[in-house]
């Protein structure tokens, strides 16, 4: 099968697979946090943890719990790390350098998955479990508690609140998370994937040298860092290694998992405001931008320039053979186009316009699909900015939902949306001016920009993925990276549940004559050319130098 055919099989099935999964998943989200039922284990962990689970929260009581949960779970990851040999498990690696082991906690319970450091000679495998693998859990757990909490703003009236994060938290857990989980990791160990407690096995190479190839516990990991949209790899290779992600069909799977939860969000939103309309008009524009960028990736890897390019049929350069210039755009485009940052191949070594079009997803804020949660809370606030923009337009007050778009709501929104542009510009502009960046960097030029600018990128999103060829283990890399990330994920999380209280505050006022229709093919063009026009207003200097200009050359 051609390169191309593949591709485009992996295609057709990732549609059909996701088309499936929509209806009963989306519904199902719906149901767990909507019900007034609590399961006997949840039950047990709020009378451990001292939990009224009936009890309700304003925003700023909701904010203080996501502020708090994180803030301890950095601090108890970080001590983890630090404790590593004197944990059971620990593979004789010690302690984690502090440096790393601050920038490891804090990309991991912000959902980024950064990682600055080689996971098979630096973190044991009870680190990796009990540390890194829960985080995966509760970080994806937290997004997506935001965004119930922002729908339950458009949905609610005169009131001041948004439920209870620690119920939203425990039943994204215990009630999709895990579930889903543990059945996929049974079906990657059956096509392949690693999953053991040993450190390695002892091989013997060509020359009769002897080495030792590490193990894992792979599976288990392989599969939330996926499905929560996490991304960081128990390898150093990460997806492109044959242990993580062996064949098309462990590839396909992974893929999947990426997409499945941030699409049938959207799925959940129309149920829970009690239009499904609304929620399909977010998924076309989401599908929309995705097709776009795939495409021009693809075709870009396809037909790159080069005479070792055409040669090969395409830029085969930092990919895997079995993956190919296909199988490879696809991951890319779907692991950028959310909050997930894991890699089959290496983007270092993409074109300049193939390279250029995964940190333009990012740039995007991650909105085709996006994160678990952080996706659906993205697009929302840019359909207020999109709303606002139309109100100016026509000269009334906007409305989005029933909901009176004022000072307040307009503010918090804007906030949300501004935050990660504010750190990927300022974190890119001060490290390009330190004298120390030209040495970190592999390349100088356009693509020593797009190295920098992809790093701020990444961790500003929440992403975790990296163009590779620049070094980011010194402290100021290690420092700046971490409040990139903090930054990126909080912000905007604050913003969002201020948002929501304002909104679930309000009376709903009904639809009139001049109501602008949120369910057709005007709002979704409007919406997609908010999005389009807000990145590239922020960012066309910025990637004029980088990408663009290496596109062109």
């Amino acid at each position: 099968m051609s390169d191309t055919a593949a591709g485009l099989l992996q295609v057709g099935l990732l549609l059909v697979a996701l088309a499936v999964a929509y209806k009963p998943l989306g519904d199902y989200l719906a149901r767990v946090f909507s019900s007034e039922k609590h399961w006997k284990v949840e039950r047990g962990l709020y009378k451990l943890f001292r939990v009224d689970p009936n009890s309700e929260q304003r925003w700023t009581t909701y904010a203080a719990g996501v502020l708090g949960f994180s803030l301890v779970s950095v601090v108890l990851l970080y001590l983890l790390q630090r404790l590593q040999s004197l944990l059971p498990l620990d593979l004789g690696r010690g302690a984690v350098a502090p440096g790393i082991a601050f920038n490891t906690a804090v990309s991991f319970v912000t959902n980024t998955n950064w990682q600055s450091y080689t996971p098979e000679t630096t973190l044991g495998h009870f680190a990796q479990m009990a540390g890194l693998t829960v985080q995966n859990f509760l970080s994806a757990a937290v997004g997506l508690a935001v965004a119930i909490a922002l729908v339950r703003g458009f949905v609610r009236s005169k009131t001041d609140r948004l439920g209870n994060f620690w119920v939203d938290l425990t039943r994204g857990t215990i009630r999709v998370l895990l579930p889903i989980s543990f059945v996929f990791a049974i079906v990657l160990v059956s096509l392949g994937v690693v999953q053991s407690l040993k450190s390695g096995v002892a091989v013997a190479n060509p020359d009769g040298s002897g080495s030792t190839i590490a193990l894992a516990p792979a599976a288990s990991q392989e599969v939330i860092k996926e499905l929560g949209t996490n991304g960081g790899g128990i390898f150093n290779a990460n997806s492109a290694h044959p242990f993580e992600n062996p064949n098309a069909w462990t590839n396909l799977i992974e893929i999947f998992l990426i997409l499945v939860i941030p699409v049938s969000l959207t799925r959940t939103f129309g149920k829970l405001v009690g239009n499904r309309k609304q929620g399909y008009v977010l998924l076309a524009v989401m599908a929309a931008l995705s097709a776009v960028t795939l495409t021009i990736t693809w075709l870009s890897e396809a037909h790159a320039g080069g005479p070792a390019a055409l040669a090969a049929g395409g830029n085969l350069e930092g990919k895997e053979q079995r993956f190919g210039t296909s199988l490879s755009s696809i991951f890319a485009n779907a692991t950028t186009g959310t909050s997930t940052g894991a890699v089959n191949s290496m983007h270092d070594s993409y074109s300049g316009l193939g390279g250029g079009i995964p940190l333009l997803n990012m740039l995007f804020g991650e909105v085709t699909p996006g994160g678990v949660g952080t996706g659906l809370y993205g697009i929302l606030v840019m359909a207020i900015i999109a709303m606002f923009l139309a109100g100016l337009m026509v000269g009334r007050t906007p409305e989005y939902l029933g909901k009176k778009l004022g000072k307040r709501e307009v503010t918090c929104a804007a906030i949300a949306m501004l935050a990660m542009p504010t750190v990927v510009l300022l974190g890119s502009g001060a490290a390009l001016m330190m004298p120390d960046t030209a040495a970190a960097m592999t390349n100088s030029g356009p693509h020593g920009l797009s190295e920098v600018l992809y790093a701020y990128a990444s961790t500003g999103n929440n992403n975790g993925s990296a163009f590779g060829g620049l070094t980011v283990t010194s402290d100021w890399f290690e420092s700046t990276l971490s409040v990139a990330m903090l930054l990126g994920r909080y912000v905007p999380i604050l913003a969002v549940l201020c948002l929501a209280g304002s909104l679930a505050s309000q009376r709903k006022v009904p639809q009139t004559a001049g109501t602008l229709p949120t369910t057709g093919a005007l709002f979704g063009s409007m919406l997609t050319g908010t999005v389009v026009l807000v990145a590239a207003l922020t960012f066309i200097p910025a990637l004029a130098l980088g990408p663009i200009a290496e596109a062109l050359a």
